[in-house]
């Protein structure tokens, strides 16, 4: 879990109330709110909960931590606007622990049936949410589950079967399965989450989401926390649809990249980037790296070409099982791997410490997501390094990505060493091939009272 810390204050007015009463936020700034509360000491939090936060490190709130905190815990609805890294699933962690633990009479409800309920696009950032709960109920009582696609069901329902559950962590598909099967029921949600609803909108989960809030008790009488990326017209709608006059949150980047990471772009030749990669690897100190791909296949023959010569590094796309994809990601964190070759998939709700350089072995189709990947590094005030490769093909992105990042990307072709020749490779690389599918032995009928050739 990042979470930033604010101790000065660098500008005179930090919040800003505009006509729509919407709550705009530096981001980088710590935020002056009316309340005046800038320490978690100060919101009133239960001693368990205040026990963990000081156990995780975290004395200051983020800027939106600060502007919404006091008020999500009286009950009040929220909608913001936050990119990852901002400190937003702490801040609704926090108020739903708050609550439940604050009740008189805490309710107990049927096996499967959540008090709070927090919808996320994808396996690995719901993976990463519940770690963080775990980390902040690790003094009380509260049980945290998880139910999400890629491994198997069957193990998931253990978590649901005469087992209280007060909060929830889902992907919309394979929480409506549980749905479907009567395994968990959401009449009792108190608490709905939905985090990243742009990405949801983007990939198609829409409908699902739908179909999952009806079954919850309606907006007045739940409360419900809504973020997003960004708020397009559509993801408007949806926060007006599912929200009851929501406090109004918007962490205002003054610039899309941070100050202390340095962007750099070559310019190379489609036929010398692995070349380019193999040195860049070899003549720098990586302390943990990850290189972006765009497409599964193109992060698999990568993957092995790079293993092909020697690179210790590990592989993390939609093609993997989830199990493996959590057990690699914890060997990166541990320092098993200091490269890893990706997809997407770990643009977005992927927190891993000391990533010292993102190397866009592909640059991105969506401008968005140039962003999200190099935003793996120089988080929470560190240095990182950016390395993008532009090779004749995917060089008109460059125009897409500066002018959304509002800045032009520092472009030279690389020095004449990392383009120096490649040592033999230390094993063969073979490519993926599918296993022949085996044949079932053919049957001969034979004529009536004869025996057949192969039963003799």
């Amino acid at each position: 879990m990042t979470q930033m810390s604010m101790t000065e204050s660098t500008k005179d007015s930090a919040v800003i109330n505009t006509e729509d009463n919407t709550i705009v936020i530096p981001e980088n700034t710590p935020a002056s709110t009316p309340t005046g509360i800038t320490r978690f000491e100060d919101l009133g939090l239960p001693s368990e909960i205040l026990d963990a936060t000081r156990e995780l490190g975290f004395e200051h709130c983020t800027p939106i931590q600060e502007a919404i905190l006091s008020q999500v815990i009286d009950g009040s609805d929220a909608a913001g606007q936050s990119q990852t890294g901002t400190g937003k699933s702490a801040a609704f962690l926090i108020s739903i622990m708050t609550r439940l633990l604050m009740q008189n009479k805490p309710e107990k409800n049927r096996p499967g049936s959540p008090q709070a309920l927090i919808l996320a696009p994808t396996r690995e950032l719901v993976c990463q949410i519940e770690k963080d709960a775990l980390g902040l109920a690790r003094f009380s009582s509260l049980t945290i589950a998880s139910a999400y696609g890629g491994i198997a069901s069957k193990e998931q329902r253990k978590q649901f079967t005469n087992k209280q559950v007060d909060i929830l962590v889902a992907t919309p598909g394979r929480l409506l399965d549980f749905m479907r099967q009567k395994v968990i029921h959401l009449n009792k949600v108190q608490t709905l989450v939905i985090d990243e609803a742009d990405r949801m909108l983007d990939m198609g989960f829409i409908p699902d989401i739908r179909t999952i809030v009806h079954n919850t008790p309606p907006k007045t009488a739940r409360q419900t926390l809504f973020f997003s990326a960004t708020m397009t017209p559509e993801v408007l709608r949806l926060s007006d649809q599912w929200t009851n006059t929501p406090i109004r949150v918007k962490v205002q980047a003054e610039q899309m990249t941070a100050d202390s990471l340095e962007q750099i772009v070559y310019m190379v030749t489609v036929k010398e980037k692995f070349t380019l990669l193999y040195n860049l690897i070899n003549h720098n100190t990586f302390e943990r790296s990850i290189v972006f791909c765009n497409r599964k296949d193109e992060t698999r023959d990568l993957y092995r070409k790079l293993q092909a010569y020697g690179i210790n590094c590990a592989m993390l796309s939609g093609d993997v099982p989830q199990y493996k994809r959590m057990k690699r990601l914890e060997d990166f964190r541990a320092g098993k791997y200091k490269v890893l070759v990706a997809t997407d998939v770990a643009g977005r709700g992927i927190h891993v410490e000391g990533i010292s350089h993102v190397i866009n072995f592909h640059l991105p189709e969506e401008p968005e997501n140039y962003v999200h990947r190099i935003g793996r590094t120089a988080r929470a005030g560190a240095s990182g390094i950016s390395v993008s490769f532009a090779d004749e093909q995917e060089a008109f992105a460059l125009m897409d990505i500066e002018e959304y990042i509002e800045a032009k990307l520092p472009c030279s072709t690389p020095p004449e060493e990392l383009l120096s020749p490649l040592p033999p490779a230390k094993k063969e690389n073979r490519p993926f091939k599918k296993s022949p599918r085996r044949k079932k032995p053919r049957r001969y009928s034979s004529p009536k009272g004869s025996r057949s050739a192969h039963t003799r």
